[in-house]
């Protein structure tokens, strides 16, 4: 079986867990503190965006848009695994994403011109093919058009050893398929095909660890709302500096496609 195809039959098996685990109130909370720090760094003009969701889940990405960056959009998404595209349209109909391979995406020059694509957690699952499919994404962008990424990385190599013993033994990941990015690797990709790097904040510090996967850590996950904020609060301190990078286990960028 190829691994594409691997990592679809593995999140359709746990689409259930992970749609109904990203409903909990501290990871939403999180998510929240997370997410309007960066529009707080990355105020967008006001204007009407064309977005893609490529790898969209449940469509997290437009909510953030329009909830934590307070953006007027023209949304659409796909994903892969169509058990989770199935749960989105059962809660709501109308939702427009849809599925789709992104190792088979290719930009139509006359229908896929985007201002803004946000990518939230997908290009670990697909890490032998995120090059590729990074640049098929960019030439979906206008001149100007902009690329938010959050992705699992390490910069330190004990972190990389540490995410691997979880990725085997935890059965939310399939570790035949999932690779996070050590972080220079990651930016390259990106600088490669031809994306400026804007800003870069790095979120995966204590309270990531704690409250941001309950699907997969659940022991981890208490300390309700007050555990979150009081955590969160105390990774702002690191999450724009060298600290940060060198500790987070994710990273969120924000890129640009130059005229």
């Amino acid at each position: 079986m190829a691994k594409i195809e691997q990592q679809r039959d593995h999140f359709d098996n746990i689409s259930a867990k992970y749609f109904s685990a990203r409903k909990d109130p501290s990871h939403l909370l999180l998510k929240r503190c997370i997410w309007e720090y960066f529009f707080s760094r990355n105020p967008f003009p006001a204007k009407r965006y064309r977005v893609l969701e490529p790898m969209c889940g449940y469509g997290e990405g437009r909510y953030i848009l329009e909830q934590y960056g307070h953006l007027d959009i023209d949304y659409s998404g796909f994903d892969y695994s169509q058990s989770l595209i199935d749960l989105v349209k059962k809660e709501d109909p109308d939702s427009p994403i849809y599925q789709q391979d992104v190792t088979r995406f290719v930009a139509d020059a006359a229908v896929d011109r985007y201002d803004l694509i946000i990518l939230i957690g997908g290009l670990h699952h697909v890490y032998e093919h995120a090059g590729d499919v990074i640049r098929n994404l960019t030439s979906a962008l206008t001149i100007g058009g902009h690329f938010i990424t959050l992705e699992p990385t390490q910069n330190f190599s004990l972190f990389k050893f540490i995410r691997s013993r979880i990725y085997e033994r935890n059965s939310l990941f399939d570790e035949q398929t999932e690779q996070a990015f050590d972080l220079a690797e990651l930016n390259g990709l990106f600088a490669s095909s031809g994306l400026t790097l804007l800003d870069q904040i790095y979120p995966g510090l204590l309270s990531y660890v704690l409250y941001y996967n309950p699907d997969a850590f659940p022991i981890l996950n208490h300390g309700g709302k007050l555990g979150v904020r009081a955590t969160f609060g105390i990774d702002k301190w690191f999450m724009a500096n060298f600290v940060g990078r060198k500790l987070s286990f994710a990273t969120l960028s924000h890129y640009v496609k130059p005229g």
